[in-house]
């Protein structure tokens, strides 16, 4: 399973039980960092743990700390993972450097722990910052990643990191309050727009000043590459993006007056793949695509091919005949589809179908050599009535699928794939290959046996 679906797992077998526990989420990094804004970890009071938010190095801490850290309620850390770097604490000129990875009690103030920054010198030379929060306040935010997996509609929301305590232009809101931004950008209304009511006062005095300026303008961000961005509010409320700014090293965290700073997340849908064939060389596929948390549908016409029983780990496992033209074009909305039946007859009806719909999914690709897909796309062509509407699902396809990255067997192949989907997926430039070069993925056309 992936860690998002190990946290939301633990988080409900937590509340069943009565269990306590934090939930620790990376909110910003400067320089390098091992994981992204919006990376999460669930630590529960009775030892149990699940997700990461580093490599490893800061989760023995993060552990130890993290009810302690939030005895009093949601708290912002701030590691540094750089190798003997020294840090601003609360703005003072002096500096206090911790060389040692691990950092010792009796070493560390109470300060320290709440507002300070802690260094771990693993030489990475980047800050980590990480908001704690216990369960009870975490858990609309994970109900709504529930519903987002569920309806497959996206959302966004804005997670108060940091505001200027001043008198003036202040917002009345604690650390880790958050906004539900969809609510006000579809009817324009601030009722229901708290996910959690984390307000130290009167929720409508809030709304009807410094808060409604700030929703309308964080409502206007535009995501980049990354659906997790950390902006920054100042008094005249100019939204400046600071996910990408370069770290530099004993750089002040202060405040200006009226500036408020905050996560903005765009929750996302789990990545779909649709795979068009039940044969044994599907299965590590749907292994390693739910490890990456995809969500996985195996379609075949075969009643003793798709089964529930040869694929467990997959969401959903259709015996799906090849006429239904319009279950085909439901399940590969916006999916990445793999068409590996190792059937002409199969791969020639799916494949005649989705090729006139290119718009319809974000990557497509047919195993087998070369010279066959050749085959398939000259015969779907001689049969349609207007063989022009194939050309974008023709450019659109990748035949051999997947990249040539050597190795021999089913696992090799399912991890060619899911590389060249990956990469698709995630708007990277995709690999360049001759097609000679990729004849390591040439199949027999027989049906792999059950």
């Amino acid at each position: 399973m992936n860690q998002i679906a190990d946290i939301l797992e633990l988080a409900t077998q937590a509340i069943q039980q009565n269990i306590d526990a934090v939930l620790a989420t990376v909110v910003r990094t400067e320089g390098s960092a091992y994981r992204q804004p919006g990376a999460m970890m669930l630590i529960c009071a009775d030892g149990r743990s699940v997700g990461m938010i580093s490599g490893g190095c800061l989760e023995p801490h993060i552990i130890k700390r993290a009810f302690w850290l939030t005895r009093h309620g949601a708290s912002v850390q701030v590691y540094q993972t750089g190798d003997d770097i020294g840090y601003h604490k609360n703005s003072d000129s002096d500096s206090t450097v911790v060389k040692d990875v691990s950092v010792k009690d009796e070493d560390m103030s109470e300060d320290d722990f709440l507002e300070g920054e802690i260094n771990f010198g693993l030489g990475c030379n980047g800050r980590v910052h990480v908001l704690f929060e216990r369960l009870a306040t975490a858990i609309p935010l994970l109900d709504l990643i529930r519903q987002v997996r569920h309806t497959q509609q996206p959302v966004t929301i804005a997670t108060l990191m940091r505001s200027d305590n001043s008198e003036n232009g202040a917002l009345d809101l604690q650390v880790g309050s958050r906004i539900y931004l969809d609510t006000y950008l579809k009817t324009g209304s601030l009722t229901d727009i708290y996910l959690n009511h984390n307000v130290a006062g009167d929720a409508n005095t809030v709304i009807d000043n410094v808060l409604l300026k700030a929703i309308r303008k964080l409502s206007k961000h535009q995501f980049h590459k990354k659906d997790a961005e950390y902006v920054e509010l100042s008094d005249d409320l100019e939204l400046q993006a600071t996910a990408n700014r370069q770290y530099e090293s004993g750089a002040e965290l202060v405040l200006k007056a009226g500036q408020t700073e905050w996560l903005l997340q765009r929750i996302c849908p789990q990545i779909r793949l649709l795979i068009c064939g039940a044969g044994n060389d599907v299965i590590p596929l749907v292994t390693m695509a739910k490890l990456q948390d995809w969500h996985v549908t195996v379609i075949d016409s075969r009643p003793q091919y798709a089964t529930r029983r040869r694929f467990s780990q997959a969401d959903s496992v259709l015996c799906l005949p090849l006429d239904d033209t319009d279950s085909l074009l439901k399940l590969s909305a916006g999916a990445a589809v793999a068409v590996m039946s190792h059937s002409l007859t199969q791969d020639r009806a799916r494949l005649a179908v989705l090729l006139k719909h290119s718009a319809h999914y974000h990557y497509i690709g047919q195993l087998g050599p070369r010279y066959r897909t050749e085959r398939l796309i000259r015969e779907i062509g001689e049969t349609s009535v207007n063989p022009h509407i194939l050309a974008d699902g023709i450019d659109k396809l990748h035949y051999p699928i997947g990249y040539k990255l050597g190795g021999d067997g089913p696992e090799a192949l399912a991890l060619s794939i899911m590389a060249q989907m990956s990469a698709v997926m995630h708007n990277q430039s995709s690999q360049t290959m001759s097609p000679s070069s990729q004849e390591q993925h040439s199949k027999t056309d027989v049906q792999t046996p059950a």
